[in-house]
């Protein structure tokens, strides 16, 4: 159904999701207020131009579209992100700590380790409040969000299926749980570059603060501690949930008509307990001391249900490869290097899990025409591994270079600017900082990897 509908899919058919890109990157710029007031409004309006037209010229192939990116994609992405959200929400890093370039690096450092094993989701949730806090003091602070949504929101969950969604839908397709450790030189190479160049801007902006921010403060300091620790055990069990979901089947289930395993039914189910679990757990005191709030998530979930709804028509024509609108993208990917460019731009722009199965799906049918996956993603990973390494490192590098490229990127923002964070614009985050810092070094990856 997917082939036959992106194979009849008119190029055009995706201006309502560049439609949701643009205005995503306009509006906060030109018209804040307008938007940060009606961006639910504009959302909805960009789905209806979709979805309307969608269901009345495909009928019941494009319903069962819709209904298959809600039950399958939209639900459980929502679910993961929330339960994460409040689950991190619920840890408290009490303590003395200066947001001096040694200590933002440090806890940098510490967060990009972490994605990896609780995924960018909680890292980023679990350690973007402890920088806020230790550089609360400074006025230069907006280049620590952005090299923070650099590491711990994308390249440093690059290492397990548990770090990034797009690694997890391999390991479902066949990808062994422990092959994405084969791209730990990759991985290391951009976190030291990146937390490297970090370092160089964190000195010259730490000498330009005023000199009370940057002298030891007098007398007594509060010692760390953590509160809320319990919250620690439903981070385990939230990845107990995923990995389980990923090695025992359960069958299967219809609803709204699409087929659904049960066993991502019983992950979700428990990721809502550990979600109910924190919140009636924890004190209000600390998440009101962490200045949680549901306008990160809220913002999130609305953006990327118009997201969700409009990338369709473009990941279908993707999956009809040569046979697409999106043709040209599809014949342009010959080479590990194009996977890595190819994947990691569309990731940059669209959800780079779909990206990554579509990116896989290409690698195969071009190197093992007419194998079963089954089959083909062992010969994949034994005679041609430069090219599933490409796809995940692009896909998950990638995804830094804007701030939708990534679900925790938007929610690290949102809660930046809460905070009172002055973050640069969508276009500002790009031209200042992804286009001088990540492409040179990705430019340096693809040298070294993939030439």
């Amino acid at each position: 159904m997917e082939t036959e509908l992106g194979a009849i899919l008119p190029v055009w058919s995706a201006i309502p999701f560049a439609g949701v890109l643009l205005s995503i990157a306009l509006f906060p710029l030109l018209a804040p207020v307008f938007w940060h007031h009606h961006f639910p409004k504009v959302s909805a309006a960009w789905s209806a131009v979709l979805v309307v037209p969608f269901v009345l010229a495909y009928g019941e192939p494009a319903v069962h579209e819709l209904a298959h990116v809600a039950v399958a994609d939209y639900v459980p992405f929502i679910i993961l992100i929330a339960t994460l959200f409040t689950i991190g929400g619920g840890i408290y890093v009490r303590g003395s700590l200066r947001g001096s370039p040694v200590t933002n690096c440090v806890l940098i450092a510490i967060g990009t380790v972490l994605a990896s094993w609780v995924g960018t989701t909680g890292a980023a949730m679990l350690m973007i409040r402890p920088l806020l806090r230790a550089n609360r003091a400074r006025r230069h602070r907006a280049h620590t969000i952005v090299f923070f949504i650099f590491l711990v929101a994308n390249v440093g969950g690059a290492l397990t299926p548990l770090g990034d969604p797009p690694l997890f839908l391999g390991f479902l397709h066949g990808v062994p749980f422990f092959w994405t450790f084969t791209v730990w030189k990759q991985t290391a190479l951009v976190v030291l570059v990146v937390l490297g160049v970090y370092a160089l801007h964190d000195v010259y902006y730490w000498r330009r603060e005023d000199w009370v921010v940057r002298e030891p403060p007098h007398g007594p300091r509060e010692p760390l501690a953590v509160e809320g620790w319990h919250n620690l055990l439903l981070l385990g069990g939230v990845l107990g949930a995923v990995i389980l979901s990923g090695v025992w089947s359960g069958g299967d289930v219809i609803i709204l008509g699409v087929r659904q395993q049960v066993q991502n039914l019983v992950r979700d189910a428990v990721l809502l307990a550990m979600l109910a679990g924190s919140w009636f757990t924890t004190s209000a005191r600390i998440r009101q001391e962490n200045e949680y709030s549901w306008a990160p998530i809220r913002e999130v979930a609305i953006l990327f249900a118009a997201i969700f709804t409009t990338i369709i028509p473009a990941l279908a024509m993707l999956r009809a490869g040569e046979h697409g609108g999106m043709a040209f993208v599809v014949r342009a990917v010959r080479a590990p290097a194009h996977f890595f460019w190819a994947s990691g731009i569309l990731s940059s722009f669209l959800d780079n899990a779909p990206t990554y199965l579509t990116f896989l799906s290409t690698a195969l049918g071009r190197l093992y025409p007419g194998v079963v996956e089954g089959a083909a993603i062992p010969r994949l990973i034994g005679e041609h591994h430069a090219y599933l390494q490409a796809i995940a490192t692009g896909s998950v590098f990638m995804g830094a270079n804007t701030y939708i490229g990534n679900a925790p990127n938007f929610m690290v923002k949102s809660i930046a600017e809460e905070a009172g964070v002055s973050m640069p614009s969508f276009f500002g985050y790009i031209v200042r900082y992804s286009l001088p810092v990540l492409i040179p070094v990705f430019a340096l990856v693809t040298w070294l990897f993939f030439g």
